[in-house]
């Protein structure tokens, strides 16, 4: 379990496990994980935070793939590897369930949007490899990130079920006289 350090997690844990564990069923510990990457986006650096060579940030998904490639691409080693595909499981997981007006409807359009398929595969792949790296210092949370690659769905429902309950929590609909 992560320990607490941004203000906003208690806020965002309970909406997360009101549906994660309430709603869907989902293991606590990808409720923690969850909230706590919800805060890591919650500030906007944190959104885009892979760069290429001349320090641009990458905002592409298939970008993001290619310089997670410790043979092809960017990456400088495994670890690397392991770091960036974390991060690119985080990323799908924040924009298919958290914002959906950045995922493409209409596939045929050749938007620059990911769609919501790509977005599932690409997250699901991540997670998956993250939890390849299943030895020493990573061999704890291996398991996790196996979970949240066969659970990805389910979690970008939550995730979309969360971003509405807090929606009402920050606007409550006025008082009927």
């Amino acid at each position: 379990m992560q320990v607490q350090s941004n203000p906003l997690e208690p806020f965002f844990h309970q909406a997360v496990r009101s549906s994660y564990e309430g709603r869907l069923g989902l293991a606590p510990a990808i409720t923690s994980y969850v909230s706590h990457m919800l805060c890591e986006f919650a500030d906007t650096d944190n959104l885009f935070r892979l760069h290429d060579a001349k320090g641009r940030s990458i905002e592409k998904l298939d970008e993001m793939v290619r310089a997670s490639d410790p043979i092809h691409g960017t990456a400088r080693s495994f670890i690397a590897e392991r770091s960036i595909r974390k991060y690119i499981g985080d990323y799908a997981l924040f924009i298919a369930g958290m914002c959906p007006e950045a995922i493409e409807s209409d596939p045929s359009k050749g938007s620059q949007k990911p769609t919501l398929a790509e977005l599932i595969r690409v997250g699901k792949e991540s997670y998956y490899i993250v939890s390849q790296f299943n030895v020493f210092e990573y061999e704890k949370e291996a398991a996790l990130y196996g979970q949240l690659s066969n659970t990805f769905e389910h979690c970008i429902l939550g995730l979309a079920i969360a971003r509405r309950d807090l929606w009402r929590t920050i606007n409550p609909p006025a008082p009927v006289n």
